[in-house]
């Protein structure tokens, strides 16, 4: 016996769009077998709508206990999309990425079918059954898992630029030859370095979101974000969250030029940062400097302001002209709100002295799943450690009269009010606290090399009447750059 539940509409989907998941399933098929069943088939059909761009199906049986087994296969209307026998209680199938056992590709609309096969039923047995299947449109980006790793507010550090062998990251195979490296390898070192978080952003492609599915139920306590490396001839930007294709072949008919690719990752709810901006772009590296002068800074949220790759080149050296803090800065200044991150840009585990986490960037969020992270990101309550530590911490507040902002939010003002800043350093003894306001060093009173490992200091500046913003790096005893900050802007009273 075999019932269907359709529980709702295309309306439904829409509003529930964007959710970690689904409040409720959308089919719900139940049934029941006897021991009629023992070593029989029978198919379960059920309808997809159109515009589905994932399904999420999970089905659970009674009867275990007395070696009942239902396996588990699907097909859509035009071919077989996978079985995965009795070891999968849930699956997600979208264009780009699926449950190992199962193919990705298009979700096409029409008649489904869950394919069942009955092992094992013992004789005067009965098993229920049932399957609930979810329905997603163009929805918020979520990730590869259903729960945040950790429902915690506080800071999470992590790599957002790192490479595998679905692009161009190599290592050595077994023999010593140069291959392609398992995605495998860059994970494996990114939980060994202790991060929190890593994105693997592949140049244009999307055949590592099936990979990095597979891996996160392994790595439960390290994050994969889905990223790309949205890679033109006029500059590299980093997309997070959405797996869906992104044309980027900006100068085409079909991307006119740079502001058409970022509107399609705005459209899909994507977080988007430019690369290494201020690499020079040639032979050597194609397309690597951002050129695009038309861009529209309001479409992107962040500025790759130290790339490891070009520390590693400069033997060691952060503020060189391979650096993109000038580049954020002026662009800050003429008025745009940009999150300043770094990322390793590893492309060999094995070889690079720029490893995953090294910079590494420091996001607060309200839980380790993808969702709050690309909202902390957002937020801008964010900080670069440019040595990739395990404990470095950065906070940056500001007060006035009953008024309060955290980094990357903004503060207001009357002209001539006192404005008072707090900064807690942690893990930087000896180190040295540097303000800047609206691009230049001002000096504070808290300049003292820091005495301990956990120290609080504050500073006063008068509010000018105009939008501006003020934020803080940390050096080192010998000048150089440990931490960058994101700004607290500030806004005049009306």
């Amino acid at each position: 016996m075999i019932r269907t539940l359709f529980a709702a509409g295309l309306a439904f989907l829409a509003s529930t769009a964007g959710a970690q998941a689904p409040a409720k399933p959308d089919v719900i098929l139940t049934g029941s077998i006897d021991g009629t069943a023992h070593q029989t088939y029978r198919d379960l059909p059920f309808d997809v709508p159109a515009g589905v761009t994932a399904i999420t199906i999970e089905f659970d049986y009674d009867g275990r206990e007395d070696k009942t087994v239902i396996d588990l296969g699907l097909a859509d209307p035009r071919r077989f999309r996978g079985a995965s026998g009795g070891n999968k209680r849930r699956i997600t199938l979208s264009e780009s990425y699926a449950t190992p056992s199962y193919l990705p590709g298009p979700i096409v609309p029409g008649t489904w079918k869950l394919m069942l096969g009955v092992p094992n039923i013992r004789k005067g047995n009965r098993s229920e059954f049932s399957a609930r299947i979810s329905f997603e449109l163009e929805a918020e980006p979520r990730g590869f898992t259903d729960v945040p790793l950790s429902a915690e507010s506080r800071w999470y550090r992590g790599d957002f630029h790192a490479h595998s062998g679905h692009s161009d990251g190599v290592c050595e195979s077994k023999t010593g030859k140069r291959v392609p490296c398992p995605l495998y390898k860059t994970v494996e070192m990114a939980a060994a370095r202790g991060l929190d978080f890593v994105t693997i952003s592949e140049h244009n492609a999307t055949s590592h979101y099936g990979a990095m599915l597979e891996l996160q139920p392994y790595f439960d306590n390290l994050l994969l974000v889905p990223g790309r490396e949205l890679t033109t001839f006029f500059g590299h930007a980093n997309m997070f969250g959405p797996t869906q294709f992104v044309d980027f072949r900006v100068g085409s008919e079909a991307v006119p030029d740079v502001n058409a690719m970022l509107a399609q990752a705005e459209t899909l709810g994507g977080v988007v940062s430019v690369n290494h901006p201020t690499l020079p772009s040639g032979e050597i590296c194609m397309g690597c400097g951002w050129t695009a002068s038309d861009t529209e800074w309001s479409r992107v949220q962040a500025i790759e302001v130290i790339n490891g790759g070009a520390v590693a080149v400069a033997k060691g050296a952060v503020e060189t002209p391979l650096a993109g803090i000038s580049f954020w800065e002026r662009l800050l200044t003429a008025g745009h709100r940009l999150t300043a991150i770094g990322g390793s840009d590893n492309h060999d585990v094995e070889r690079d002295t720029n490893a995953p986490g090294l910079p590494a960037t420091v996001v607060f969020a309200r839980g380790l799943s993808v969702p709050a992270l690309l909202d902390g990101l957002r937020s801008g309550r964010v900080f670069v450690d440019v040595e990739g530590r395990r404990d470095r911490l950065l906070e940056f507040s500001a007060r006035t009269g009953s008024t309060t902002a955290e980094m990357g939010g903004t503060l207001t003002a009357a002209a001539g009010s006192a404005i008072d800043f707090t900064v807690r350093i942690g893990t930087a003894s000896g180190a040295r606290i540097e303000a800047i306001r609206d691009g230049s060093i001002v000096p504070v009173g808290i300049e003292a090399p820091i005495r301990s490992d956990d120290e609080t200091r504050t500073f006063r500046l008068a509010a000018e009447g105009r939008s501006g913003w003020v934020r803080i790096n940390v050096r080192s005893a010998e000048g150089k750059l440990l931490l960058i900050g994101n700004p607290i802007y500030l806004a005049p009273r009306p």
